[in-house]
């Protein structure tokens, strides 16, 4: 079977961190980061994504490369006769799934919001109350929230049906060069604001006094956490693209620079909300109301706010969006490989799927406004937690298990083939860290995950 391949290194790595950068980047990155001491959670941060998050993403990567196979298919191609790998495969297509199933109402808010700011709907000096109903009144109106779903679903699919080259890699490219392009000028505009200083510092100083306050143990579990879930491993999202890459260069160092690229948006990500928050004298509170009724708040009292804004929701599209068609792309791979389907059906069959299954999530914020899954929590709360607290930790340890012991397909294997090419390699006497370790640092963010 003849498998595309991605026109340019470029391209892969773009399509790639595309993948990993969303919205988790923007609106919880830097919180955690402002709460947990600033410099030094980043520093912890950064030790974490090395010595985790790499590791994990070259597994992921060599499955896929090993094998020029999507989830199931690059387990049953590396596993040892008799074994059943590739059942986690299964549960991988399942967890793209059910990401899909919210992530494309979040990518419509994103959307939503940029036309209300390119429409003038958020004016020069409106209320407080006013932009907090905004964003409410939208949660109210399933058929506002359903059309840009809709919108962003059949969006998606149509891209990907157009192939790898002349789809994804095509579209992702101008999408994530236009994102790098805006969040410097963004960025930009934020640290030229007055009182952008005491933002910078809030967000980015080392400050012992907050570790002191929040607790170290606290500050490393928190680092930690964000520097494993920040690359959407364990799913086999980024498996796909392994199957796709080259022999040219060595995974670890392109992990290593997909790891930069999605750090670098996180970072700045930051450095556009911080400034903007201090300089306007507002607090810089956590997830869904930060974006949306904090820094609209800011818009309306900025100086060309509305255009501003209208970058800034662009930006956030920009960065849901490509993570979107990234999974799209594997589910459609996953069909085609599977069951042998030409991509056409596979997008048209899965396009319909998304958009059946994404329904629950627009109902559960008005209709099925009471409707509560798993705990106290609503539609979306509950797949998130099932992809996020479940499926990606628990794959993630799946798919180290399966590279490192040799009940799987094995650590030499799986060496050589992270090691192929020109670039950063591994070397063999990290067997040990990756076979007794790694795991036991996995299985202590599962524990906190759950519990």
């Amino acid at each position: 079977m003849n498998r595309e391949n991605f026109k340019s290194r470029i391209g892969f790595l773009l399509v790639s961190a595309g993948c990993a950068i969303g919205i988790g980047n923007v609106w919880r990155f830097p919180y955690v980061v402002g709460q947990n001491g600033g410099g030094f959670f980043v520093l912890f941060y950064l030790l974490f994504l090395i010595t985790m998050g790499i590791p994990v993403l070259t597994m992921e990567l060599a499955v896929g490369r090993a094998s020029r196979r999507s989830s199931v298919g690059g387990y049953k191609a590396l596993e040892n006769p008799g074994s059943k790998w590739h059942i986690h495969g299964w549960f991988g297509v399942l967890g793209n799934y059910i990401l899909m199933m919210f992530y494309t109402t979040v990518s419509g808010w994103m959307l939503d919001y940029f036309i209300k700011f390119i429409k003038g709907d958020f004016a020069l000096g409106m209320s407080t109350e006013a932009v907090g109903g905004a964003f409410g009144g939208m949660l109210a109106n399933p058929g506002e929230m359903g059309f840009w779903m809709v919108v962003t679903v059949i969006v998606g699919f149509i891209i990907c049906s157009f192939g790898l080259q002349n789809g994804l890699e095509r579209i992702t490219k101008v999408m994530m060069t236009a994102l790098i392009v805006l969040i410097l000028i963004l960025a930009i505009h934020s640290l030229t604001l007055p009182g952008a200083k005491e933002g910078v510092s809030f967000y980015l100083l080392p400050d012992i006094e907050k570790v002191k306050a929040v607790g170290l143990k606290n500050v490393i579990s928190a680092s930690m956490n964000q520097a494993f879930f920040t690359l959407s491993l364990g799913i086999g999202a980024m498996e796909i693209f392994g199957s796709y890459m080259s022999d040219h260069h060595t995974l670890p160092g392109e992990a290593g620079r997909i790891c930069v690229m999605d750090t670098f948006v996180a970072v700045m990500s930051g450095l556009i909300i911080f400034p903007a928050c201090f300089s306007f004298g507002v607090e810089p509170d956590q997830g869904p109301s930060l974006i949306f009724v904090t820094l609209p708040n800011i818009f309306v009292n900025m100086t060309g706010g509305r255009i501003w804004g209208a970058m800034f929701f662009l930006f956030m599209t920009f960065a849901s969006f490509s993570t979107v068609i990234a999974v799209f792309e594997n589910l459609i791979a996953c069909c085609c490989d599977n069951f042998g389907w030409k991509r056409s059906k596979a997008a048209a069959i899965n396009c319909i799927i998304v958009l059946i299954t994404s329904i629950p999530c627009v109902l559960g914020f008005n209709v099925w406004e009471s409707l509560h899954i798993i705990g106290a929590r609503g539609v979306l709360d509950s797949e998130d937690y099932i992809v996020s607290n479940l499926l990606l930790p628990i794959g993630s340890l799946v798919y180290l298990l399966f590279c490192v012991s040799k009940w799987g397909w094995g650590f030499d294997k799986y060496l050589a083939e992270a090691n192929k090419g020109d670039g950063i390699k591994f070397s063999p006497k990290l067997k040990l860290y990756f076979q007794y370790v790694l795991p036991v640092l996995i299985a202590i963010i599962i524990i906190q995950s759950l519990f």
